[in-house]
């Protein structure tokens, strides 16, 4: 099971806003929303916020719309889009979650409910950040 950093969310109430300070005043550079095939929300499930990206060439930015019941709404605990959350892509999910397994972490698996080709696995650590796993699918 390897883990490399993929990239850090932060939520927020105006997504353009933020993006602008990190693009504009910060220099980084725009990824396209293309880039990222979303899953489509549908009726209570997934997740219909905005999303914006930006990246220094190495590490991404992933900048959403802040939605505190989207947890709630997909049967899950761990809320993603209430605070942010800091992501690590993984070459093996399976491994990732029997890992947590074995140390008794609670975790929330979304599978592909919020992007169509990523598996995703949200927990906290043990101050309550939350954390991203997620395996490239399909």
């Amino acid at each position: 099971m390897k883990l490399e950093f993929h990239h850090i969310n932060y939520v927020a109430e105006d997504v353009d806003r933020l993006h602008r300070f990190y693009t504009d005043v910060l220099g980084l550079d725009v990824i396209d929303t293309e880039e990222f095939p979303r899953t489509e929300a549908r009726g209570a499930a997934g997740y219909s916020g905005k999303i914006r990206f930006a990246t220094d060439g190495a590490m991404q930015m992933h900048l959403a719309e802040r939605d505190f019941t989207v947890a709630f709404r997909n049967g899950q605990v761990i809320n993603p889009v209430a605070r942010g959350h800091i992501a690590f892509r993984t070459d093996d999910i399976a491994a990732v979650m029997a890992e947590l397994d074995a140390h008794g972490i609670a975790y929330s698996d979304y599978g592909t409910a919020f992007a169509a080709e990523w598996h995703q696995v949200f927990f906290q650590d043990p101050e309550g950040n939350v954390i991203e796993v997620h395996q490239q699918v399909g």
